[in-house]
């Protein structure tokens, strides 16, 4: 913008500065009545609709999936993205406030006084990155798979082999993951960390070694003695699964 078009704005805006109203008490009052009114449509919603309750938490349950508000979705997804747990602080914390800190000082490092859209490059790619860049993280987030769930892809030796072997493995893919190993050991992609990572845990032990481990753990790890005896099919269909954990199965 030259010194001739920075005058012409000014004397613009001056114009058109002098026929507005003032802020106060113009825009506070217009402000203030359209908050009251929100509040009261609130208030008289949650009286004559009430508020939703759901089931009594159950602390016992391995199928709950933990969802945050769909409004915290992209946030959610940032922390799937970054996984490892030394990382966790600056997903949860040090991006979101990068991003604010630099969203916040966009006036100050683009002072452009253009208001039209194709005249501001700098505030217009960021206003549509930013927007992008929720909108994409809210919808993975929304469509994140269960942490229930073992995000493991089939390995290519398992299904060449076909047959009772792949239909063991995909068995023992759901016990294993109805039965709460993921809230302590890493499988594939997702999983604790509290224990160790059993992504190739066949490597390491045999199936007869990681039958005995689950009839009798190390604590805090729960025994499966149980389930080998009300359930066998199921038992075995999770040690086999374990046992053909390799490191081709990431």
């Amino acid at each position: 913008m030259n010194r001739a078009e920075r005058e012409a704005y000014l004397r613009e805006y001056s114009i058109l500065k002098a026929q507005g109203k003032p802020f106060f008490p113009y825009a506070v009052a217009k402000d203030s009545l359209m908050a009251v009114v929100v509040m009261i449509v609130i208030i008289l919603m949650s009286l004559i609709l009430g508020a939703e309750l759901g089931p009594k938490a159950d602390p016992t349950t391995t199928t709950y999936t933990p969802r945050p508000e769909w409004y915290y979705y992209y946030l959610f997804e940032v922390l799937r993205v970054i996984k490892p747990p030394e990382l966790t602080p600056l997903a949860t914390i040090g991006v979101p406030t990068i991003c604010m800190i630099l969203l916040f000082l966009l006036p100050f490092y683009d002072r452009n006084p253009e208001r039209r859209p194709e005249r501001r490059p700098v505030a217009t790619v960021a206003g549509i990155v930013t927007i992008f860049a929720i909108g994409y993280l809210t919808y993975m987030g929304a469509e994140a798979g269960s942490p229930n769930e073992i995000e493991l892809e089939t390995p290519e030796r398992i299904e060449a082999q076909g047959g009772e072997v792949l239909a063991s493995f995909e068995a023992g893919r759901i016990v294993t993951a109805q039965s709460g190993c993921l809230a302590c050991h890493k499988i594939g992609s997702n999983g604790g960390t509290i224990g160790p990572d059993l992504t190739d845990v066949g490597e390491r032990l045999p199936a007869q070694a990681i039958a005995r481990t689950l009839q009798n753990p190390t604590a805090p790890m729960p025994s499966y003695d149980s389930l080998q005896a009300n359930q066998p099919e199921q038992f075995e269909a999770l040690v086999d699964f374990l046992s053909l954990l390799r490191e081709d199965s990431e």
